[in-house]
């Protein structure tokens, strides 16, 4: 009976379930530190709202963020749990991952913010702060993206124009015209999977033109207060390499109303 009790605890841990149940996710520690946070040296595709060329130093205290980005397979424990909604689905639209065939290891998308945030509080987290993405995702770069001054599908999940894949003449999804499993690329210098590529990413904060200059280098990390559009970073499977820059600002609204949201997921951080 011992024995027996002891292996049902052990496959509980390797499923990734605690003691209340709640599914946890594999993290990763960042540690505490300024980083010079926007537009990158050299980098001749910066917008006016990603600061001056060079970036701005921007101090963020440690925390953990999620080494993927929640599965499909992850969300679905919270919508079992009664913590979480169901988000438009395959039926919905093509595009859409939650109860399409083979891919509850792919990330959720067609998610709306209230829902990323929702799935994150289960956690016991929060979506990223945007001084917090940008500093896992750079993991210590100063360069257009981490790898260097271009990204291909040998790095990211992207339309790079020229990768083809298993859909004809379609670059989307580096040929595949979707997301792919998370994980299907090496991982940044923090261990981080996907942080540029497959699907962009919900941030806490609302969008404003100045942030970084006139909030987050002055240590006001979750502001501003209020605002019409939410943040969205690293780029996705079906947008060019532009958008994948580390220091690409990407907005939305919200709520997704009647739009389907399939290049968005999310990850989650904790203090």
């Amino acid at each position: 009976m011992t024995n027996r009790t002891l292996y049902v605890v052990c496959l509980s841990c390797l499923l990734g379930f605690g003691q209340s149940g709640v599914y946890a996710a594999e993290r990763v520690s960042i540690p505490a530190g300024s980083f010079l946070m926007g537009c990158s040296k050299n980098d001749p595709a910066c917008d006016k709202d990603e600061g001056p060329r060079g970036g701005t130093s921007v101090r963020v205290g440690e925390f953990k963020i999620d080494k993927y980005e929640v599965s499909v397979s992850e969300y679905h424990a919270c919508l079992n749990a009664g913590k979480c909604s169901r988000p438009k689905d395959h039926v919905r639209n093509k595009y859409c991952n939650y109860a399409a065939k083979g891919r509850d290891r792919h990330p959720v998308n067609c998610v709306d913010w209230a829902q990323a945030q929702a799935y994150c509080a289960w956690q016991g987290g929060r979506l990223p702060y945007e001084a917090e993405w940008e500093k896992a995702a750079r993991a210590g770069s100063t360069s257009r993206y981490p790898w260097g001054k271009d990204v291909s599908c040998q790095q990211a999940i992207l339309d790079d124009g020229k990768t083809k894949g298993s859909v004809v003449n379609e670059p989307d999804g580096c040929g595949e015209d979707r997301t792919w499993k998370i994980g299907s690329r090496a991982a940044n210098k923090f261990g981080l999977y996907d942080m540029h590529g497959n699907v962009g990413e919900w941030l806490y904060n609302w969008y404003a033109k100045d942030a970084i200059n006139q909030l987050y280098a002055k240590g006001n990390l979750q502001g501003p207060d209020s605002g019409k559009r939410k943040l969205i970073r690293g780029g996705s499977w079906d947008e060019n390499r532009p958008n994948l820059r580390s220091s690409f600002r990407n907005v939305k609204d919200p709520v997704s109303g009647d739009v389907v949201y399939g290049s968005i997921g999310f990850r989650c951080v904790y203090q």
